[in-house]
């Protein structure tokens, strides 16, 4: 069976107006896609779908945590994930992406596929560079044997003094 068919919202039957559905978004969602950075998650998805004569309006309600792994001591954490996204769907011709945010799909289709929107939307909270956070007191949740090692490593690496002249050119 496929995982993501829960995903796929058949529109056409819906009245105009507004709609909710929940989803909840597991190691199974990402586990569909080969390229997901993502492997853990534990997500609720709300979606707020207001049916128009010529356009849906998906408004998207997002909290829970991801599993992400420490840039800086390569442990794995949870790391907590809320947000809000707004995307818009218009009927027309032919497929088309108009914007990040806005799609036409052809009049006669009758399904929106919404994996690939949360799929992008979830990857797209993780920032660049994940860091465990520090706890009440001011420390950090990396792994202190391996932040010694990192300090001991980078304490033995000698300076070069080839560039050391360039520190006294003035550019002004």
């Amino acid at each position: 069976m496929d995982y993501l068919k829960e995903y796929v919202i058949p529109f056409v039957g819906l009245s105009a107006g507004n709609h909710r559905f929940s989803f909840v978004i597991d190691d199974k969602f990402f586990a569909s896609f080969e390229e997901a950075e993502i492997g853990q998650a534990a997500v609720k998805v709300e979606l707020d779908l207001n049916r128009m004569e010529r356009m849906l309006v998906l408004n998207f309600s997002i909290k829970g945590s991801i599993r992400v792994t420490c840039s800086r001591c390569l442990g794995e954490f949870d790391l907590p994930v809320e947000g809000d996204e707004e995307f818009f769907v218009k009927f027309g011709d032919s497929y088309a992406e108009e914007d990040d945010n806005v799609m036409i799909i052809p009049e006669r289709e009758t399904h929106i596929d919404i994996a690939p929107l949360i799929y992008d939307y979830l990857h797209l909270m993780v920032p660049y560079r994940v860091v465990h956070p520090d706890d009440e007191h001011g420390v950090s949740g990396c792994d202190p044997e391996v932040i010694r090692r990192l300090d001991e490593l980078s304490a033995e690496k000698e300076a070069d003094h080839r560039w050391d002249k360039l520190k006294d050119i003035n550019f002004e």
